[in-house]
């Protein structure tokens, strides 16, 4: 009779253990950071794949200083010199090799699946951070971004299948 009473209580603790582990796996926080590319070079307005100016420089390097401290675990980018050249000095700082992806093409079910729990820098454009934001939230909530806000941080974080979206201004710090 004790015998199996004590296999009736292993397996009630191994069953409550278990959907405790899934309880926990779909609570499992994801944070996306999405920015626009920093200031590009307008020198040549037939060119589509311009670089950064030197003022763009400077941002790429201040967006590495502000993520410093904070946790990644990717960095998406689209295919472009200038978003590549954005996210260059933190993925350095990071030691994360950023991953190319077109907005476009992007399945934004198996993009969520694949970075669940994971704290995620998109570095896009003007069109396409506003709309990746919303693809990440599942609602057309945010317009095209201003051609000359370079400074915008969308912070989109989910938990529980709810998404709350914090918008920054990460102004570049002026140096003497």
């Amino acid at each position: 009779m004790s015998n199996n009473f004590f296999v009736f209580l292993l397996g009630l603790i191994l069953i409550i253990s278990c959907q405790d582990n899934l309880i926990r796996d779909k609570q499992k926080e994801t944070i996306f950071y999405l920015i626009r590319h920093a200031e590009k070079d307008r020198s040549d307005p037939d060119n589509k794949d311009p670089i950064l100016t030197s003022e763009g420089i400077k941002r790429a390097n201040h967006w590495a200083s502000y993520f410093d401290t904070i946790p990644l675990n990717s960095i998406y980018t689209t295919d472009y010199i200038r978003t590549k050249q954005t996210v260059f000095p933190l993925s350095q700082l990071k030691n994360i090799t950023p991953k190319i992806y077109s907005p476009d093409e992007l399945d934004i079910n198996q993009f969520m699946t694949n970075n669940n729990g994971k704290r995620v820098l998109i570095s896009g454009h003007s069109n396409t951070t506003p709309t990746m934001v919303n693809k990440l939230i599942g609602k057309s909530k945010y317009s095209d971004m201003s051609d000359s806000d370079n400074k915008s941080l969308f912070i989109v974080n989910i938990l529980n299948s709810n998404a709350e979206v914090e918008i920054r201004s990460v102004s570049l710090k002026k140096y003497k």
